[in-house]
């Protein structure tokens, strides 16, 4: 099996995601865990001379690096400046630079407005001085990609004074993610014929979204290393992304190996979703939210038989578990593998009362999860062993600044429809003085509330199901009824009328 290198510059091209930027201290903790955790070969940081910030980041990593072994894997973005990346490099504690040049004659006659012959005795002179400095040097060819196919001959008459170098790695960019497949392996199967001795990295950006094919076909060309980052973070369309390559590579690639651990991939993927401020799309492979949830009752149920809808992709390989979602398009079968992980087993006919129940909600596009369940069980069963006399047709709750809340409701009793309004100390108490009102037409006294619980699933958003629990005092005896809504007031007002029917 041939090693890849796996060289992670989420820290350094991924921080060119618009609007990100990482602390000093957050780009130490993702350092430590990409290497301690992850545990890929190498690090991109930071570009030389960007800023203060930048510097200080750099340094406290060299010198975490530094105490555990790691300076040859901590890697900066540096430029063909003279002395004065080498000695911002020499300034921070790193080691090994990786030096932005230029690998299409476009970008060197427009941009940098040079002859090749000047531009490579410019990078002579640099790399020369960070070899004399003790720093190790990797080259990049910026804007590769465009160089192969417009200005191939320079990008081999680049190559074939760069070889001769004293450098460690050449490292080949899709600068502007243009590359297709095809365009990948004929490019760099010539390259890697033609400098056989030489080390190369392979670098894709994603915005065709063929970066993950784009690196099967530079590892089939024979490359030795590649640039990922995290979530696929970096400028424009971002970079190849480290989950969904290294799944690729094991999966479909058995004549490689990496040294990168596949259960971590989900943490790291968490704490720079966090630290960036940046969401990784739920249906985003390997560590979406949703990559592992089966939604369709028929999946589910294929599940139950023969683990019908598995494939390769198994959560427990990246520190995950597989779900099934609960919504309109629950069966039985998704309803019953999720109370078969809470240990609850149900008859036959509750189980399809439990069922509509969620699709019901679902309609409403209300959030179901599995730590609704017992609660949704609870309002359901509780609910079908009451015979509906009373209805609370329709009401109007109001809550302004400055005012009392109100509430106007109809509420049927048997056959007579009754409508009352009334103010109240919250919402909730406006709704009990309207229904006090309405009952004493009928002579009939309410009774007394005696306790009121509300009680959100653990973990449960803003959106989540809330079960309302009501104490009422009956002829010296304490009943509870339960009502379950998004709202709280709503689960409150089923609750009453559950009591009424009690009545």
């Amino acid at each position: 099996m041939r090693h890849i290198e796996i060289m992670d510059t989420t820290l350094r091209d991924g921080e060119q995601t618009s609007g990100v930027s990482f602390s000093a201290s957050e780009k130490l903790t993702i350092a430590q865990l990409l290497l301690n955790e992850v545990m890929v070969d190498r690090l991109e940081i930071a570009s030389a001379r960007v800023s203060e910030g930048e510097f200080d980041a750099v340094k406290k990593i060299t010198e975490w690096a530094a105490e555990h072994d790691y300076l040859d894997k901590i890697e900066v973005l540096t430029f063909v400046d003279g002395e004065t990346s080498v000695n911002w490099m020499i300034e921070s504690g790193a080691r090994v630079m990786n030096l932005l040049t230029k690998g299409s004659l476009n970008h060197l006659t427009h941009q940098l407005k040079k002859t090749p012959e000047q531009h490579f005795s410019e990078i002579e002179k640099v790399i020369t001085l960070a070899r004399s400095k003790g720093i190790k040097c990797n080259v990049y060819l910026e804007d590769w990609s465009n160089g192969m196919r417009n200005s191939p001959e320079y990008v081999f008459q680049y190559l074939d004074f760069l070889t001769k170098q004293p450098i460690q790695r050449v490292l080949l960019p899709d600068t502007l993610g243009v590359l297709t497949p095809r365009e990948t392996f004929e490019f760099l199967d010539k390259i890697v014929k033609r400098y056989p001795e030489t080390h190369f990295d392979f670098h894709a950006h994603n915005d065709y979204d063929l970066s993950v094919a784009n690196v099967m076909e530079a590892i089939k060309a024979g490359v030795h290393g590649l640039h990922l980052t995290v979530n696929g973070m970096g400028e424009r369309a971002g970079n190849a992304p480290l989950a969904s390559t290294i799944a690729v590579l094991n999966d479909f690639m058995p004549e490689v190996s990496t040294s990168v651990s596949e259960h971590s991939l989900y943490s790291v993927t968490k704490i720079v979703e966090s630290f960036s401020g940046v969401r990784v799309p739920a249906n985003k492979p390997i560590v979406g939210e949703h990559v592992f949830t089966q939604t369709a009752g028929i999946h589910a149920d294929g599940d139950n038989k023969n683990n019908l809808y598995f494939n390769d992709l198994m959560p427990e390989r990246f520190g995950r578990l597989r779900q099934y979602a609960l919504g309109k398009m629950s069966g039985k079968a998704n309803i019953e593998k999720n109370l078969q992980e809470l240990g609850i087993t149900l008859a036959d006919a509750d189980l399809k009362k439990i069922t509509q129940r969620i699709i019901e909600l679902g309609d409403r596009k209300e959030t179901v999860t599995r730590e609704d369940l017992p609660y949704i069980i609870s309002d359901v069963l509780d609910s079908n062993a009451i015979e509906e006399k009373v209805v609370v047709l329709n009401y109007v709750l109001t809550h302004s600044k400055n005012l009392k809340p109100s509430a106007t409701l109809q509420v049927q009793i048997g056959e007579e429809i009754f409508e009352e309004s009334a103010q109240g100390d919250g919402q909730y108490d406006a709704f009990m003085n309207a229904l006090k009102k309405i009952y004493e037409k009928k002579q009939i006294e309410l009774p007394q509330l005696t306790d009121y619980t509300v009680r959100i699933p653990p973990g449960g958003k803003t959106d989540a199901l809330c079960e309302t629990i009501i104490s009422w005092e009956i002829n010296k005896k304490t009943i509870k009824t339960r009502g379950l809504d998004s709202d709280q007031t709503v689960s409150a007002i089923q609750a009453t009328q559950k009591m009424l029917n009690l009545l």
